[in-house]
């Protein structure tokens, strides 16, 4: 009876060890992590106060936008390069979508270093990755920071005058994209956006039909916006400029 009892507890606690140890391979699998570093060409050290922010976006959506799906905060010491890990989910990444690294370095709250380049990456690579910043220039900091990420409402197009009805938008983003709302069709395109430089092209739209004047407004915001050259951001307003200095867009900053 005895020997009948052991061999119940012995073969009776092996699928309960077995299923305690199969745990922790469960939870390592479910996490994955972009790895890399961030450089920047000046030689100069951080401060103490020096923030670097890493973030793993999904920036399919020129209209909208980017969503993080991960991002890592890091306090340097010492010189660039500065090492990071962003851990994220791997079941909310989708093949049919655009991510990209983004990265800035703020001190006492200001921004010195940004990436100002689209770094496109594929989250589930394992490839280490390389961020290369750009110093913000003194006195273009709060400007340079300002244009990203807010949605602007234009007011003036070359050409057109003003637009008023239907209202037309436009948003750029750190990640390199731009595009908004025309008087019409959704619009999109690439941009970059070095110092007070902006360039901005491969834009394309949605193709619905409005009425001819509607469509001629909507023609002359991207025939703009193709030619822009350079910005200015001053109290909530936005303007940009083409090659021979002169305004072509200007917009207000949407409450």
């Amino acid at each position: 009876m005895l020997d009948r009892l052991s061999e119940f507890f012995v073969f009776g606690l092996v699928p309960l060890v077995i299923g305690i140890l199969a745990v922790p391979e469960l939870s390592v699998a479910a996490e994955k992590a972009v790895r890399g570093e961030v450089i920047y060409r000046e030689r100069i050290a951080l401060p103490p106060s020096a923030v670097l922010s890493v973030q793993l976006a999904d920036v399919s959506l020129a209209d909208a936008p980017a969503r993080i799906i991960g991002e890592q905060t890091v306090r340097p010491t010492g010189q660039v390069p500065i090492s990071f890990e962003i851990k994220f989910d791997p079941s909310v990444i989708r093949s049919q979508m655009t991510y990209a690294l983004q990265a800035r370095i703020t001190v006492d709250g200001k921004l010195m270093f940004i990436s100002d380049m689209r770094h496109q990456v594929d989250p589930l690579t394992d490839a280490p990755q390389t961020i290369m910043l750009k110093m913000v220039a003194p006195g273009t900091g709060p400007a340079a920071a300002s244009v990203f990420g807010q949605l602007w409402v234009v007011d003036y197009v070359d050409g057109i005058g003003a637009i008023t009805a239907p209202q037309a938008t436009f948003r750029v983003s750190e990640a390199g994209k731009a595009g908004g709302s025309g008087p019409c069709n959704t619009y999109f395109a690439t941009a970059k956006v070095d110092g007070q430089a902006i360039a901005i092209s491969d834009i394309g739209s949605t193709y619905k039909a409005c009425a001819p004047e509607v469509m001629a407004e909507e023609k002359a915001l991207l025939d703009a916006l193709a030619k822009a050259t350079s910005y200015k951001v001053d109290a909530g307003k936005l303007t940009i400029s083409g090659k021979d200095g002169r305004e072509i867009l200007r917009f207000s900053a949407a409450s």
